[in-house]
């Protein structure tokens, strides 16, 4: 699918944050997505509502469907499955399939709405630190709270689900972040400085581990 030239990082024009998202998963190549809406997350599907010729989207019965329609997705594909939520109890039951995820090796990238900025940590409607909640099963995650992050950390969020031991990615925006205006150009992420997706073989750990295998009398090994 021929994605939009505003996806070019050499072109730039004025459009939402939740505009922006649309382009950055089309750059992405994820024209197949699975998600559920909710308040936080309007802004986007709107957007998803102007573009649906370009990106379909597969509306699923609860959030946690979706996370496991998109790992199906993934492994069917050998692409980076989408999953959308909105915030509190929708991002909250990304987590069986993101967990999942994290431990099958299965590239994805959720997407989950957010109070505005001007709200989080003051126990508004629906507010969840789901960024807290998914830390020990994701590789990354991050809180958007400027519409100008957005091409940045969709990048790395995309690079870091596919890339080395492939896993499971949350990225959370806020409301006001959706409809904020800038400037938007996207380009692929190719490196992040401090991540090295496959680590330097240890060749004396090797010869280490190989030692203690051939010289073990009742050797068992869990792949």
């Amino acid at each position: 699918m021929e994605t939009n030239t505003i996806t070019k990082p050499t072109a730039t024009t004025t459009i939402s944050g939740s505009e922006a998202l649309i382009h950055c998963l089309l750059a992405e190549g994820a024209d197949l997505i699975y998600g559920y809406p909710g308040g936080a997350i309007m802004p986007f599907y709107d957007q998803l509502h102007i573009h649906q010729d370009k990106i379909q989207h597969v509306l699923t019965r609860h959030e946690q469907g979706a996370t496991h329609a998109a790992q199906g997705f993934a492994r069917a594909t050998g692409k980076v499955g989408v999953a959308i939520a909105t915030s509190g109890p929708g991002a909250t039951n990304l987590i069986t399939g993101i967990a999942d995820a994290q431990i099958d090796s299965t590239p994805m990238v959720c997407i989950t709405g957010q109070v505005g900025s001007h709200l989080l940590g003051s126990d508004a409607f629906q507010e969840t630190d789901i960024i807290g909640i998914s830390t020990p099963v994701t590789k990354w995650n991050y809180q958007i709270t400027s519409a100008k992050e957005i091409p940045e950390v969709l990048a790395k969020a995309f690079y870091i689900a596919r890339s080395g031991r492939p896993g499971p990615v949350l990225i959370d925006i806020t409301k006001d972040a959706q409809f904020e205006e800038f400037e938007f150009a996207y380009a692929k992420c190719e490196h992040i400085r401090s991540y090295t997706p496959v680590p330097e073989i240890q060749e004396d750990q090797l010869k280490a581990a190989a030692e203690a295998i051939n010289t073990a009398k009742k050797p068992m090994i869990v792949w």
